[in-house]
């Protein structure tokens, strides 16, 4: 085990190499995830993988992760515009990180997020080019509509260079079912908790910063100490 000294540094450990293998692990099963969802699956398609538990639902979003988006024209481009330049910086911040010789714990949260941000950067730029389906706005602009039968890779795309949706597809809920029927506006209604759907690239993301909060809150010198 290295040992650390009083900065939260460590003298030896996590390598480039390590954080190029593991941030194009993460992307290599993303990317590899998505694009089977995308031309095996028809659009709102599930399948069951662990019973109830693990689902995979094939929908996709045009914006943040957990399907987040900007209510505005323009705000899918400036999106994956900030993905860009969030990867681009990330780029410089990790190598800054292994040069200094940071821990491998915070290196490896660091990488996470970058990996997550990589994924869902990809699908931006590139998925409305080389896919010929893709979900899109309705007439109102309001929500985006499901398209019919299975997506296929095309020289004509559904939209135009960096105006891509992210695919999603992991869907896990915890357990569902019915209101009270005493309690006031949802009495009766069915509900399921933790109904999200999202991706290996937004697990990628969560589990990243989490790691940094753990950190944060056990070693509050490493996260102090960041340049």
């Amino acid at each position: 085990m290295v040992s650390e000294n009083f900065n939260g540094k460590t003298p030896g450990g996590f390598r480039a190499k390590h954080a190029v293998l593991l941030i194009l692990g993460i992307l290599l099963l993303d990317q590899a995830l998505k694009i089977y969802i995308k031309t095996h699956f028809t659009y709102g398609e599930e399948r069951l993988v662990l019973g109830s538990w693990l689902r995979l639902h094939f929908i996709e979003n045009e914006g943040m992760a957990w399907g987040l988006k900007f209510k505005i024209d323009a705000g899918k481009l400036f999106l994956t515009l900030f993905r860009l330049v969030a990867v681009i910086w990330g780029t410089f911040f990790i190598l800054k990180l292994i040069r200094k010789k940071y821990p491998a714990k915070l290196l490896t949260c660091c990488c996470l997020i970058y990996a997550g941000a990589a994924g869902n950067l990809i699908d931006s730029m590139f998925y409305g080019v080389i896919f010929d389906k893709g979900a899109m706005f309705n007439a109102n602009g309001t929500d985006l509509n499901n398209y019919e039968g299975l997506a296929q890779f095309t020289t004509h795309g559904y939209t135009s260079f960096m105006n891509g949706n992210v695919v999603d597809m992991i869907y896990c809920p915890l357990f569902s079912g019915h209101f009270p029927s005493w309690m006031p506006f949802v009495g009766g209604d069915y509900f399921e908790f933790f109904n999200l759907i999202f991706n290996l690239a937004d697990a990628a993301i969560c589990i990243g910063l989490a790691g940094l909060l753990l950190l944060r809150k056990r070693k509050p010198e490493v996260i102090e100490d960041l340049p």
